[in-house]
């Protein structure tokens, strides 16, 4: 009987174990016993600190942004109102390569318009449309406003020890190849907030362990640690696109 209690109980943890690695890549509430039997990708929602179901209805959290922005505000506040109360709306609604919906939930949404929207969403003054239709570079470009807001990174092995080395917490931009998105650093952990164009949605992961974030090139932006963009932000100035 003990025997095959062993057997049983250790074909348990084994199932558990698969199920995690091939499902869902966030999880809700990781014990540090359950830890253990984790795939290393799995985000752990607590440690992470971000909120994940939405409240009250879009158009009103919209309408907050002029609320938001006032002279004492500053890039952790653009920070907050952007991933903690615009994006949760976002999570799952699917991607397409041609999806512009300015509607979360509703319609389909490809890459740059999820950046361009919700950025525009959260009170940047910019042409989310203009800004979605650009390469990578550009998009990067638009939201640094000056040099030395952004670099060109080559290969993913520099980007780590870029990242780990010269970048701090806060939120920022990433161009890749063929694709774009938030790049989110917390706890010194990177984070990939995209419009996912292999699962087709819009979902946050661990960045180096996301299939869609391996690249040649690396193009990264700040946002949140950006004086001259939230400058712009709480001014409600124009963010010129800047197309080639």
């Amino acid at each position: 009987m003990r025997t095959l209690f062993i057997l049983f109980f250790t074909a348990l943890i084994a199932a558990c174990n698969s199920q995690v690695s091939d499902g869902v890549k966030v999880d809700f509430a990781v014990s540090e016993v359950d830890s253990v039997y984790l795939d290393p990708s799995v985000i752990d929602t607590t440690e992470l600190g971000l909120i994940f179901n939405p409240s009250g209805s879009y158009n009103s959290i919209k309408a907050k942004s002029s609320k938001v922005k006032s002279r004492d505000t500053d890039g952790k506040d653009f920070e907050e109102y952007l991933l903690n109360e615009i994006v949760p709306f976002w999570y799952e609604t699917e991607w397409d390569f041609n999806g512009y919906t300015d509607i979360p939930g509703q319609g389909v949404i490809a890459c740059g318009y999820f950046v361009s929207t919700t950025l525009k969403h959260s009170g940047l003054n910019i042409n989310r449309y203009k800004m979605a239709q650009q390469a990578g570079l550009h998009e990067a470009q638009t939201l640094a406003l000056i040099d030395k807001n952004y670099i060109t990174v080559y290969g993913i092995d520099n980007l780590m020890e870029t990242l780990k080395n010269d970048y701090e917490d806060g939120l920022y931009f990433v161009g890749l190849d063929n694709h774009v998105g938030y790049l989110y650093i917390k706890n010194g952990t990177p984070y990939f907030l995209h419009s996912n164009y292999i699962e087709d949605r819009v979902q946050i992961q661990k960045a180096y362990y996301a299939d869609a974030f391996q690249s040649n090139v690396y193009v990264v932006a700040e946002i949140s640690t950006n004086e001259e963009l939230m400058a712009k932000w709480r001014k409600s100035e124009v963010v010129k696109v800047v197309i080639p």
